[in-house]
């Protein structure tokens, strides 16, 4: 089973036959180039294309970003190229959507990185991914076999090759369905405790009491002043809801946070905010049945200060593995210390490389 891992991963990393289309953009010959994806790769691709533009259909007539006009998709002129700089939430729709339309062509990424090597860069996800395969691949082969589903198995091959080369084709299967998740069937919910670490407005503590009626109680934990109002106020109605204004973390004390971010909002980044954070088994005396992290990338600190009530109550994780490579492993290496008996699953609701989640049960 994990030879045929390790093997579609390695076809993935092979070199990629360079791409006409690509080469031809690179070389200026494939006529007007406009970017999708109001991002970083974005920003790094647009000299290296001579981009003409921006498409996005909700921007303001008029508008620039980063000194490119913004246009809509309807304004395209014919032969027009579309650079897909979508990596995050719906590059597979970006495919779906202008590949077929007449008169205009679609590059790839994943092709104009092969075709232009260090003149176009490499995403950092996918710079963070290559590199931690390269040094821990054993590892990753060992989560593989850890998977307790097919579904899982499939999803770790599918976001690993797409993490590896920013390729949509590896992500065609998925669907955008973040109304699903952290509330997948295998966690069988009835009358949990539940915590939400990285509560952000309230959402997931919603759908959390919709797919759980009969829950006893529900722990939200949420630094942002903002973000805390807002869930305050979206949940006044439920029961049994106690707010923590602080942020989670392995020791006590004050961290640095950017309260501007909305669901990005993270702590240890700097910012215009220091909060305190607590740990959840200095904060919590427990029991508690179901746990959910979505923290940025803090989600290991947090982890480390949920030690005891992890060990001691054997509580369900639903824990986000995607903001670094290296949390796939990382968190699975912890949460398997404690408890090696956990079931392990792997669930993805986006097309591109964020909102992954891993459970243990």
């Amino acid at each position: 089973m994990s030879a045929g891992f390790t093997q579609a991963i390695e076809a993935a990393l092979a070199p990629r036959a360079a791409d006409p289309l690509a080469v031809a953009v690179l070389e200026g010959r494939a006529g007007p180039c406009y970017l999708i994806g109001r991002n970083a790769d974005a920003e790094r691709l647009a000299g290296p294309i001579r981009a003409a533009g921006l498409v996005d259909d909700g921007a303001p007539a008029g508008s620039t970003w980063n000194d490119l006009p913004v246009v809509g998709s309807a304004d395209l002129p014919d032969g027009a190229v579309l650079v897909n700089a979508a990596t995050s939430i719906r590059p597979v729709d970006v495919v779906r959507r202008f590949s077929q339309r007449s008169g205009l062509r679609l590059a790839g990424l994943a092709d104009l990185m092969a075709a232009g090597g260090e003149a176009v860069g490499t995403p950092d996800f996918v710079a963070d991914q290559r590199s931690d395969w390269a040094a821990a691949a054993g590892e990753w082969k060992a989560l593989f076999g850890r998977m307790s589903d097919e579904v899982s198995r499939q999803t770790l091959v599918d976001v690993l090759r797409f993490r590896l080369t920013a390729d949509p084709a590896y992500m065609a299967a998925y669907e955008v369905r973040v109304q699903d998740q952290y509330f997948e069937p295998f966690l069988h919910l009835r009358g949990e405790t539940f915590v939400d670490a990285g509560g952000f407005d309230g959402d997931t503590t919603e759908a959390f009491c919709d797919h759980d009626p009969d829950y006893r109680e529900v722990h939200l934990f949420e630094p942002s002043p903002a973000n805390m109002g807002e869930a305050r106020a979206r949940l006044a109605g439920r029961r049994d809801i106690h707010f923590h204004p602080i942020g989670v973390s392995d020791t006590a004390g004050e961290l640095a946070f950017d309260p501007d971010a909305g669901s990005a909002s993270a702590v240890g980044q700097g910012g215009g905010l220091t909060i305190r954070v607590t740990t959840l088994d200095a904060h919590l005396a427990g029991p508690v049945t179901l746990i959910k992290m979505d923290l940025e990338g803090w989600e290991t600190r947090a982890l480390a200060g949920s030690l005891r009530i992890i060990r001691d109550f054997r509580p369900k994780l639903a824990l986000a593995v995607y903001h670094r490579a290296s949390d796939f492993r990382d968190i699975a290496r912890f949460a398997l210390g404690v408890h090696p008996d956990y079931r392990v699953y792997l669930r993805h609701y986006t097309q591109g490389w964020s909102e992954t989640v891993m459970f243990f049960v």
